[in-house]
């Protein structure tokens, strides 16, 4: 048995049938195309919003290594002033990871 349909004009769908399916067709297809573009739009949002919180993350973290590298060195000059250094260190350090935690806040809305 063939699967083979008939696409001449006497199959009783006619002219009228043929147009109404053709606009079905091309609904169907802008449809399509705008859902697209809303998954791609909203996957460009979430990928910036990765990047956002990666960059801030990666500056605190940075920033961080280079105040305990100071910190260190200070520490090795003047020695009495260990504990005052920690503590600007930490609060530094504490700062920072405040603004990453800020930001992942902020680009999640």
């Amino acid at each position: 048995m063939s699967n083979t349909i008939a696409l001449s004009g006497n199959d009783g769908f006619g002219r009228r049938g043929s147009r109404y399916s053709g606009r079905a067709l091309a609904r169907l297809d802008a449809q399509t195309d705008v859902g697209l573009a809303d998954i791609e739009s909203k996957a460009e949002l979430q990928a910036a919003r990765v990047m956002a919180v990666s960059y801030v993350g990666k500056r605190a973290m940075h920033e961080v290594a280079m105040i305990s590298q100071l910190e260190q060195q200070l520490i090795a000059l003047v020695p009495m002033a260990t504990a005052r250094l920690v503590a600007i260190g930490d609060m530094v350090a504490l700062s920072a990871a405040d603004v990453v935690a800020d930001t992942v806040r902020r680009v999640h809305r």
